[in-house]
């Protein structure tokens, strides 16, 4: 389970890690309806909270604020989905207005977005980078850390990957002081700065492990310019925290909602238990293991189609082809390609399924099948009972599946090309 950065932040604030202060206005409710007010609703929650942030308690005004778009997705900052605002591009409205403008530009950009996180700005003299994931096959945890992050991580790790620290931490021991304090200095941290570090670090250890994460990261974690009355500190500029899906019985508080999910379909697949990714192309995959799933992906590229959702429907899930079938035709791809090899997920059991939920369901676009395994023999009997044409090599049913794709692709923009010449026709006889 991916946590938004908001909710990130909510658990970095748990352990007492330290971040910019914020508020959140919703675009949608967590159930994925529209909030109160609608886009201009939210717009003007967006204007309160700026207000608010900009006379904190204390005294202490704000005096730039960052809009960020609460998405799952990377690179966020690349494609203008978080802005940093100041008075100076709100006129005489000021700061507030800027920010409005800001979250206006950022909803206008065609994703879905639940939330926006209105934050202080943060002065900073230096961004780092600071992960804990695991590496599954030493069984053991890794922490990433490097004095130069920001939105060019990925490029610093391809080009300069000596510029990235690691260090791996036994489960049993757990992370050691020794090793806080020497990626401090790894990355030329010293004195009071070295020392905080190394207590970020143990507090982003204690959070990992209290609640079963894959991996927690903060990109960037600011380190403050500090004033003649403060010392420079550090801060989490982000948070991105993946929760381990078998550990959530032990988190009752981590519930699936709609809003962090693309799709209707992706929801409803997540409350069944079924693997399912969304994309946007013309061929349904539903595939049983999630090995056999992703061969088949990449065949369908390498054929030259383009895959409409990813679901695999095997291991515990092998009874419930109707139901992934529904997930399917949710979709508005052309086609939809069964491909399965059942061992302990019986070939006859989930040629049932599908031929049940053809007949319960009957669906609009074309299904091709390649079912083997287990009881494949009367696997076949069944299928072609329903009049379906088993295939038996998994090459041949994605070539027919693309094949079908492009011939429902061309077969639309010729309806699309003949009926913009009649529209063309009918408005020249009327002149």
């Amino acid at each position: 389970m991916k946590r938004f950065e908001y909710q990130g932040k909510e658990l970095f604030a748990r352990v007492g890690m330290k971040v910019p202060a914020s508020r959140l206005v919703r675009i949608m409710e967590s159930d994925g309806g529209d909030s109160p007010g609608g886009r201009e609703g939210a717009l003007q929650r967006v204007e309160s909270a700026v207000r608010e942030l900009a006379q904190k308690s204390g005294g202490e005004a704000v005096s730039r604020v960052v809009v960020k778009a609460q998405l799952d997705m990377g690179g966020r900052g690349k494609a203008g989905l978080i802005q940093v605002v100041g008075p100076e591009q709100g006129g005489k409205e000021g700061l507030a207005a800027a920010a409005v403008e800001a979250a206006r530009a950022i909803l206008s950009k065609g994703y879905t977005v639940p939330a926006l996180l209105i934050e202080e700005a943060v002065a900073f003299s230096q961004e780092l980078y600071l992960s804990i994931s695991v590496e599954p096959t030493e069984s053991r945890y890794v922490v990433l850390t490097s004095a130069e992050g920001g939105v060019d991580i990925e490029t610093l790790a391809a080009e300069r990957p000596e510029a990235i620290k690691r260090v791996y931490i036994d489960p049993f021991r757990g992370l050691q002081p020794y090793q806080s304090r020497g990626l401090a200095y790894d990355i030329g941290l010293e004195g009071s700065l070295a020392k905080e570090f190394a207590r970020l670090l143990t507090q982003l250890y204690t959070l990992f492990t209290q609640y079963d994460a894959e991996l927690v990261e903060i990109n960037p974690v600011f380190v403050t310019e500090g004033s003649s009355s403060t010392a420079p500190t550090l801060l989490a500029g982000d948070a991105k925290v993946i929760i381990d899906d078998n550990s959530l019985h032990r988190h009752p508080d981590f519930q699936t909602v709609r809003e962090q999910y693309d799709s209707d379909a992706a929801y409803e697949a997540a409350l069944e238990g079924i693997p399912y990714l969304q994309f946007d192309g013309d061929i349904s995959l539903m595939c049983a293991g999630a090995g056999l799933a992703t061969t088949v992906f990449d065949l369908v590229n390498y054929e030259g189609g383009r895959v409409a959702n990813y679901l695999e429907f095997g291991g515990p899930n092998y009874n419930k082809a109707q139901r992934a079938m529904e997930l399917c035709l949710k979709n508005t791809s052309s086609v939809i390609l069964i491909v399965t090899f059942g061992t302990i997920a019986r070939a006859d059991v989930m040629a049932e399924g599908v031929v049940s939920a053809i007949q319960n369901l009957k669906p609009d676009r074309p299904i091709v099948t390649c079912i083997r395994g287990t009881n494949e023999e009367q696997a076949d009997k069944t299928l072609r009972a329903a009049g379906l044409e088993p295939l038996y090599n998994t090459e041949e049913a994605v070539a027919r599946a693309v094949a079908l794709a492009a011939a429902a692709a061309a077969a639309a923009a010729g309806s699309a090309a003949a009926g913009s010449a009649a529209t063309g026709s009918t408005q020249e006889a009327s002149s």
